[in-house]
């Protein structure tokens, strides 16, 4: 039932996996109890549990609420007036971690396979999340404008960004590489590959079409976990995140590095080259102007850019 209901919700498969994983483990800690009997008290005690005994972070506590929520009022209709009171985790406030200059390209420099530095720098280049790099279709890629769409974002917004211009001529060879390969595929009876929604029923030459296949993929096949189709999926995204910590570490950087960092650090060295708040704010994605605002606290000029009163004795 739950998960029926966050299909029809179009919830993505990430989040359903996670909200099945906590609505279960919701249920065995009261003893295999049906959740309609529990109440308040019972989500309180999973909550302080998770807290106490599992030491688990804020947002992945947060996470199990919103998970039990939805159990709650979109699967088994309860109205719940007592959920507003439940006592919820406070998120620190965290600075996010980014790289100099240098750093970025000393990252860059040390990634060998050709692919895995194309991805970790169209990521830096352009401020797209992991997947949101790894899930571009050729449809999406522009190289004439300069240009790349980002579909169904964080959320499930699109926006446009920019394509750096020296990767233009290697966007341009992959993407040439990526349709040879699909060619390929078609000619061995396969070449399909996954479309959002009802797409593929309300367009179904669209899963074989060239624009809609993702620009990098996985060398291999493999099942789609709800359809069961066989399909070329879009390139894991644990090559990447290996790639990226590999790299930190052979360029001799010691604060903790993700591929998310390097969207940190595009935001950061945009914001240090004198580009304005909302440029940014629409190159990201975000929806208010006050979450671009932490990048103003990481600039490389000191504290608010205040110069110390120790630099001025000379």
């Amino acid at each position: 039932m739950v998960r029926e209901r966050l299909r029809v919700k179009h919830y993505s498969l990430r989040t359903e996996t996670a909200y099945v994983a906590w609505i279960k483990r919701y249920i065995v800690f009261h003893g295999r109890q049906h959740p309609s009997g529990l109440g308040k008290r019972e989500v309180e005690a999973f909550l302080t549990h998770l807290a106490t005994e599992r030491n688990v972070a804020a947002a992945t506590q947060g996470q199990a609420l919103a998970a039990i929520l939805f159990l709650y009022q979109e699967v088994l209709g309860q109205v719940l007036p007592w959920f507003d009171d439940v006592v919820r985790a406070k998120r620190p406030a965290r600075l996010p971690t980014v790289l100099t200059v240098d750093e970025v390209r000393a990252l860059i420099q040390a990634v060998a396979d050709p692919e895995l530095s194309l991805v970790i720098r169209l990521l830096y280049g352009t401020g797209m999340r992991l997947l949101e790099g790894l899930r571009l279709r050729v449809k999406d890629v522009d190289l004439a404008r300069g240009e790349l769409i980002v579909r169904d974002g964080k959320g499930g917004k699109d926006r446009v960004t920019m394509l750096p211009r020296s990767l233009t001529p290697l966007m341009r060879s992959r993407i040439a590489d990526r349709l040879a390969l699909h060619a390929q595929d078609l000619q061995d009876g396969r070449g399909t590959v996954w479309l959002p929604d009802a797409l593929a029923v309300k367009y179904p030459a669209a899963a074989s079409a060239p624009g809609w296949q993702y620009v990098f993929v996985a060398k291999g096949f493999s099942l789609d976990p709800r359809s069961h189709a066989v399909r070329r999926h879009h390139l894991d995204e644990k090559r990447v995140q290996r790639a990226v910590r590999d790299a930190a570490r052979s360029a001799g950087i010691l604060k903790p590095v993700s591929p998310h960092s390097l969207r940190h650090s595009f935001a950061t060295h945009l914001l240090e080259s004198g580009q304005d708040i909302r440029t940014v704010q629409e190159l990201l994605g975000h929806k208010d102007v006050s979450t671009t605002m932490i990048y103003t606290h990481v600039l490389n000029r000191g504290g608010f850019a205040v110069t110390s009163p120790l630099d001025r004795l000379g």
